[in-house]
């Protein structure tokens, strides 16, 4: 399917409209700086206990402020969302950043993906009608009743918040444990495991996944990319700690950069150069895939639609 065909099965109302179509000039932003350091020791993951230097993190503050001062010069909607290698609420900088984001009139929403390691007195100068929170549980890393609490005083503040796990396969009464104790209002999402051998879910565990999580297999088998339309680069811009702006975090190719606005005459609609897409902030943004209509005003923060939303 090429775009043509893409815009024409959006009139006739086959294909969702993104749900800030009706905003003159929204551009949602992910940013991704140097930040590459956690505080949790996840076995499988890259990023584990690893260690940014006083001089990267020094600089990624920088980097930092530089964008936040961009976005508070801006007259178009915003959405930004923030999608660290590492954690970023343990440092103050990321939770300075949302803080002075949140306040901002033109910004439609502030996002950032965490473990919700830290405490929540931060959340005390935000304007959390903008803000929300994309938490990721670790059930090596902190006990379930921990983290269980750390969401229920998110409820209390009226924070908007998706909760989510890695499904491995040793985890899964864990995950269905997490969703049972959880407000039925909580969304909760899961990402296949990965990388993993063929065989590593039976069909009886995709089932048991699918129930908690109804998008669960466009993660675990993703639909073919390549040609398929996406909103990134029209819309949606990945920018990174120096300003340099791609259509998307999975895609090389650079648009211009942020801070000398070069990047605003190449926004133009586009269909994916990759194979395959196979993770959710690069298929989210897809038209001909359900998570622009399922996700309306909420595709950022991995939040579904209310029915009365969508």
């Amino acid at each position: 399917m090429n775009l043509d065909d893409h815009a024409r099965l959006v009139a006739d109302g086959r294909f969702p409209a993104p749900a800030d179509a009706a905003v003159p000039g929204h551009l949602s932003v992910l940013y991704r700086g140097r930040l590459s350091s956690c505080n949790y020791d996840c076995g499988y993951c890259p990023f584990a206990k690893a260690y940014d230097s006083r001089g990267a993190l020094r600089r990624d503050a920088e980097d930092l402020r530089r964008f936040v001062d961009w976005a508070a010069q801006q007259r178009r909607p915003l959405s930004i969302l923030f999608t660290p290698w590492g954690e970023g609420l343990v440092r103050r900088h990321y939770r300075d950043a949302l803080t002075t984001l949140s306040h901002l009139p033109q910004l439609r929403r502030v996002a950032i993906q965490t473990n919700l390691c830290v405490g929540m007195r931060w959340l005390d100068a935000v304007d959390t009608a903008r803000l929300a929170l994309w938490c990721t549980y670790h059930p090596s890393q902190v006990a379930r009743s921990a983290f269980l609490a750390r969401c229920r005083e998110l409820d209390r503040r009226g924070v908007r918040h998706s909760v989510g796990m890695v499904a491995r396969r040793e985890d899964l009464d864990e995950i269905e444990a997490l969703r049972a104790q959880l407000p039925a209002r909580t969304p909760m999402w899961l990402n296949a495991f990965d990388p993993r051998p063929p065989d590593y879910y039976d069909a009886a565990q995709v089932e048991r996944l699918q129930r908690i999580d109804p998008h669960f297999r466009y993660n675990l088998e993703p639909a073919p990319s390549l040609g398929a339309p996406c909103l990134t680069g029209e819309r949606v811009i990945s920018v990174d700690g120096d300003g340099n702006v791609r259509r998307c975090h999975f895609v090389a190719e650079p648009l211009g950069n942020l801070y000398d606005g070069s990047y605003a005459a190449q926004l133009r609609p586009r269909a994916c150069p990759n194979a395959r897409c196979d993770c959710y902030i690069g298929y989210a943004h897809r038209p001909d895939l359900p998570f622009l209509r399922d996700y309306a005003g909420g595709v950022l923060e991995r939040v579904p639609a209310a029915p009365a939303d969508a």
